[in-house]
């Protein structure tokens, strides 16, 4: 029965009689006594002996009359079993206690589950498509504890922050104040800006808004993955063991040899004695009546950049330029340049001036013996001393940008970024492709990564190819899947084919998975293209499963759209709720340890291809119980009505006893109040993957540690959302079972990424008043003798850069896109997207970033007058607001 909690503070239950809550399930099947409407949301008046059930808002409301006209003050939905007081206008919260008749009637009394995750979503116009998919994802524990717990990482600067209405709807939907229903407004506005597919009032797929929805989340979550320190580190990215000691910075930010400090070469340019002002500051600096000998000197300091431009392309290792570039080297930032047989220059420096040595001071802290969660991390203003120089790029004058790569090799691309989100962490997953070449025998391999898997339902000869013997034989030789009917005998295959007969065929979702993973034969029209061979060859395709995500994301073909007209397979796909097995799809060398998932969702499609309506199969994961959410309405479901339903898309998670064992230790940890010398700091991130992952990983403290080992200068504000901070005995635990780490019990800012961005501020500053100055001088040219064209993909990414919109500087120039090859010369491609500059400007921006091909337009040309004219005009618009 029902009673009061202790802790409730509602003066009106000593009125509530004894219910069980078998008698509210039978009254929720039930109609309102007056109006005779059926469920949902009908509410059962709590009154001792009162036996009244009426309808809500959303129909006559027939249960607040009851309440006024008979002084019944608490009332309770018999879909949600929330209880709710009209004289305190407020929930009440109440507690289940066992019976007397029970045999564990002398155990404690039980809290109700607070029904957190039961809450529906409005329709707001044929919405039950995007309805059930927030559910269904919302149940997904890994990714809402992220939003719930993690709220500090939700940050974004791109449009338009979906991230933030996705938090704040999962944040209203398992609330424990929730209301009856939340109405998705905010989400359904970003998702139609980001697709105009959705926008208007028709029928979606589920399936494609889920896509939207999760690549849009993690575009807007997603960060860089710190790359390995040991990797090589020159201009040109070649490989070298020489340069195995630099740091990542060292490739983004090369040290300027020539000038070596750059608050000496923004004050002196060597040789020429001319200051390099921005716009504004020239236009101060020149009076009017001096126009004509500003003009002279604007000359002179042209052909300074172009003369220093053209010595440095003959050598720069000598220092013979007319100019002493060797003056003022910094020595305590020597580095050697190498040239190489390339023509590229590499900067070898001493692995100490890299990674500076990071002392742990022998202070102690107060004792924690529970998790600070709530305690604000306090930082240092400045590491531990230590030795430390990063050197960086810094173009000051006309001079400082001679250092970089002159040679005209081929352009090379820059290093491919690598990006992480809790997106990717909770349903990246990867697939091992393999092609054979059925003469040759030669086996191509290529992995690729999803978020979700989209299944084929075989028909009743593809089952049969699959069951026999013959083919599982061939299978099993051509590396696929047919080991997933190993324990399978020919008598249950007997019987399932006859029955197939009568009620269609049995399809379960293993049918589906081994349909997925079997051999393709690439032949007649779709013959493969075999490199060894060089020839269209017949071949043999087949796949597997190299790494399993945390969840598993399957999506079951249904919907059939043709030319004219779509048609929908209502075939019932039997799927189990528990134990999904995919051990027999992994690749023989993959390192996968759980193989087993238990559902967590499924959304259904009721209907045609053409009219229907979705809803989502949720497993709620406070009280583990399943729940229909149908739009606003929430109701409690059997295991067997969700194992009936016609699935569209399933959610499965990695179910791992081990991963529940070891958080019930640590959890002992914590209670022990074991005292600490020493707290230790962990990535909030991290610690939620402990609670909900099946398999977590090892430690990692990269989302709040640079390089370096300090905190970056701009997480510094939020740190105390990126950590928590562990005892020593939980720390000590978590490091020996998982590794990683590094371990962290001191946090200041790193000081060697504050010069770093100082000094990129710079460069950016520098390099952009340079351009526009340049530019500007272009501009007022009247008749330009030789014009040089440029690359808009590449302008695009280099204006990124220097305005701060890109943190990484572009790669080489890249001209080949705009280039066509006519009797041996370069010319300029009809209709390329390219811009015009002055010789001055392709010289700075060439020997600050190298590549080419070099390409040049006569004006005096009369059909290439029209091209320049329109080409000027677009990098003009380019930079007119600059």
């Amino acid at each position: 029965f029902w009673q009061l909690g202790e802790s409730c503070d509602c003066p009106h239950l000593d009125c509530v009689g004894e219910i069980t809550k078998e008698e509210l399930i039978q009254k929720s099947h039930g109609q309102c006594q007056d109006c005779k409407v059926g469920g949902p949301n009908l509410w059962a008046c709590l009154e001792n002996g009162c036996p009244y059930v009426g309808c809500g808002e959303s129909h006559a409301d027939h249960s607040t009359v009851h309440s006024q006209d008979t002084r019944h003050n608490l009332t309770v939905n018999l879909t949600t079993l929330r209880v709710w007081c009209y004289a305190c206008g407020k929930e009440v919260f109440l507690e289940r206690k066992l019976g007397p008749h029970s045999p564990h009637s002398n155990s404690k009394p039980l809290p109700l589950p607070q029904n957190v995750g039961l809450t529906g979503l409005k329709n707001i116009g044929n919405t039950c498509y995007m309805n059930a998919a927030l559910q269904a994802l919302s149940n997904c524990p890994p990714l809402t504890q992220f939003f719930v717990e993690c709220g500090g990482l939700v940050r974004t600067d791109k449009k338009p922050a979906l991230c933030k209405s996705y938090q704040k709807l999962v944040s209203d939907l398992w609330h424990k104040n929730r209301p009856s229903y939340v109405v998705p407004t905010n989400l359904f506005q970003g998702i139609k800006a980001i697709n105009p597919m959705f926008r208007g009032y028709a029928q979606q797929d589920s399936q494609e808004f889920l896509r939207c929805l999760m690549d849009q989340l993690h575009e807007e979550l997603k960060e860089q993955l710190p790359e390995p320190c040991d990797q090589s580190h020159s201009i040109t990215m070649d490989d070298s063991p020489e340069e195995d000691n630099h740091s990542q910075s060292d490739n983004d930010f090369q040290s300027c040899e020539s000038c070596g400090s750059s608050e000496r070469a923004e004050n002196e340019v060597q040789g020429g004695n001319a200051l390099i002002d921005d716009t504004n500051e020239a236009e101060m600096l020149i009076p009017e009546q001096d126009e004509i000998q500003a003009n002279r000197e604007w000359q002179k300091e042209k052909n300074m950049i172009n003369d220093l431009y053209r010595s440095g392309t003959n050598g720069i290792t000598g220092g013979s330029t007319g100019v002493d570039i060797d003056k003022d080297v910094d020595t305590t930032t020597e580095t050697t340049p190498i040239i190489s047989s390339q023509g590229a220059i590499k900067v070898q420096g001493r692995a100490s001036d890299c990674f500076p040595d990071i002392q742990m001071p022998n202070t102690t802290r107060p004792q924690s013996p529970v998790p600070m969660e709530g305690h604000i991390p306090k930082m240092s203003s400045s590491p531990p001393k230590a030795p430390c120089c990063t050197v960086f790029s810094n173009f000051s004058a006309s001079v400082c940008f001679l250092t970089a790569v002159t040679t005209f090799s081929p352009p090379k691309n820059k290093r491919q970024k690598k990006y992480r989100s809790i997106i990717s962490d909770v349903f990246d997953g990867t697939i091992v492709s393999s092609v054979q070449c059925l003469t040759c025998d030669r086996v191509s391999v290529t992995l690729e990564n999803f978020q979700d898997i989209s299944l084929p339902i075989p028909g009743k000869e593809d089952l049969a190819k699959l069951h026999s013997s013959t083919h599982q034989t061939s299978l099993v030789k051509a590396g696929s899947c047919g080991e997933a009917y190993a324990p399978q005998g020919w008598i249950a295959f007997v019987m399932e084919y006859i029955k197939s007969w009568f009620w269609g065929p049995v399809v379960t979702l293993q049918d589906c998975l081994a349909a997925f993973f079997a051999r393709d034969e690439l032949k007649g029209d779709n013959m493969y293209s075999c490199e060894k061979c060089k020839k269209l060859r017949n071949g043999v395709k087949f796949c597997k499963m190299q790494s399993l995500p945390e969840i598993l994301c399957i999506h079951l073909k249904r919907f059939r759209h043709e030319l004219m007209f779509s048609t929908k397979i209502s075939t019932h796909v039997s799927f189990p709720l528990e134990g999904l097995d995919l051990q027999p799809f992994l690749a023989k060398d993959s390192s996968a340890q759980t193989t087993s998932y238990d559902l967590l969702s499924v959304i259904c499609h009721h209907g045609t291809a053409s009219n229907g309506h979705y809803i989502a199969y949720c497993r709620n994961d406070v009280n583990n119980l399943w729940y229909e959410f149908d739009d606003q309405s929430v109701t409690e479901v059997s295991e067997a009505c969700v194992q009936n339903a016609e699935a569209y898309v399933l959610f499965y998670k990695k179910s791992n006893e081990d991963a529940v064992k070891e958080r019930r230790r640590v959890s002992g940890l914590f209670n022990m109040m074991e005292p600490s010398l020493l707290q230790f700091y962990v990535s909030r991130q991290w610690l939620n993957k402990f609670k909900t992952f099946a398999e977590p990983g090892t430690i990692s403290n990269d989302d709040f540690l640079c390089l370096h080992g300090g905190v970056p200068p701009n997480k510094a504000t939020f740190i105390d959302d990126l950590v928590v901070m562990l005892p020593q005995n939980v720390w000590d635990h978590l490091y020996s079972r998982y590794g990683g780490g590094p371990a962290v019990n001191h946090l200041y800012v790193c000081h060697t990424c504050q010069t770093e961005i100082e000094k990129l501020e710079k460069r950016r500053k520098q390099e952009l008043d340079m351009f526009v100055r340049l530019n500007k001088a272009f501009q007022e040219e009247e008749s330009p003798v030789v014009i040089y064209c440029i690359s808009m993909q590449w302008f695009r990414e280099w204006e990124g850069f220097v305005k701060g919109k890109d943190n990484d500087p572009p790669g080489p120039i890249d001209n080949s896109k705009i280039t066509v090859n006519k009797n041996g010369h370069l010319t300029l491609k009809q209709g390329a997207d390219s811009g015009q500059i002055s010789e001055e400007t392709w010289n700075f921006l060439h020997s600050i970033y190298g590549g080419g091909p070099l390409l040049t337009v006569r004006p005096n040309i009369s059909h290439q007058e029209v091209e320049s004219s329109q080409s000027e005009e677009k990098i003009e618009v380019e930079t007119r607001s600059v």
